[in-house]
């Protein structure tokens, strides 16, 4: 893509299943996936391999974070790929069967229009723009990550397999790229991701059966968010364990007054 471009992609029926992998599990299933697959043709010729760098925004109270109404299901991010001066916005949204994602590529040096204080109608990014500021969103973290990408082709159509290690984060205010000292390790594992439409792709099943791979629910920015601002997480906790705690003593009460009801 060049930039002022954008695309827009739905799947229905489509289906991200996730596994997080040991190095070792990782390496042999990188090896094996090259036997059956395709490298990723934006990779860059001769390679399957790419850097992967994302800004993540959320809100004030981090209502993406804490799934909370439609935050729940929507993400707005930036990407960037290696050092190219060309980054892409995000908007990713998921329901239950469908993803829709809408993606615009932008030079890196006009995301400073993000920080104007109404959009310019004039710049693709316009409407990245205008949903930030109308769900009062701010960069938030940046993960970044080497990612190993694979793909095929099914009778319900392109199939992707990636495996992403060495991933870091920071916080982040500004959405600039610019790395500074004091990235964090996320984890020491790394993340498989099939993605695919309608039922899994035999070639899936295999590397499942063979791998015994194991699908778990894991959502890199909130990896990122663990590690960069965990006091954010902690207060975050602390806040759900007091809710919990009220309504647990509200049933309580609650059931005490049936009961002296019943036996008045």
């Amino acid at each position: 893509m060049t930039a002022g471009s954008t695309t827009r992609e739905t799947r229905d029926s489509a289906s991200e299943i996730k596994f997080l992998l040991t190095p070792d599990t990782a390496a042999r299933l990188r090896e094996r996936a090259r036997s059956l697959l395709a490298p990723d043709p934006h990779a860059g010729p001769g390679t399957d391999e790419y850097i992967t760098t994302t800004v993540y925004f959320d809100t004030a109270d981090y209502a993406v974070y804490g799934r909370r109404g439609s935050y729940r299901r929507a993400k707005y991010r930036i990407r960037r790929y290696e050092r190219n001066p060309t980054v892409f916005l995000e908007r990713k949204l998921r329901t239950s069967d469908m993803v829709t994602k809408r993606r615009t590529a932008v030079w890196l040096a006009d995301l400073p229009r993000l920080f104007a204080p109404s959009s310019t109608a004039q710049w693709a990014g316009d409407w990245f723009h205008e949903r930030l500021r109308l769900r009062q969103m701010e960069a938030v973290c940046q993960v970044s990550y080497v990612r190993t990408a694979r793909v095929g082709v099914t009778a319900c159509g392109p199939i992707r397999l990636t495996i992403d290690s060495q991933l870091y984060g920071l916080p982040v205010e500004v959405p600039d790229f610019a790395w500074v000292p004091g990235a964090m390790a996320l984890t020491d594992a790394c993340i498989a991701e099939m993605k695919f439409r309608g039922a899994m792709p035999v070639v899936f099943k295999q590397l499942v059966e063979e791998f015994a791979l194991v699908s778990e629910p894991i959502s890199k920015y909130r990896l990122g968010i663990q590690a960069a601002r965990p006091g954010i997480v902690a207060a975050m906790a602390a806040q759900t364990a007091a809710i919990t705690e009220q309504q647990q003593l509200e049933r309580l009460v609650g059931v005490a007054l049936a009961r002296r009801m019943e036996d008045a």
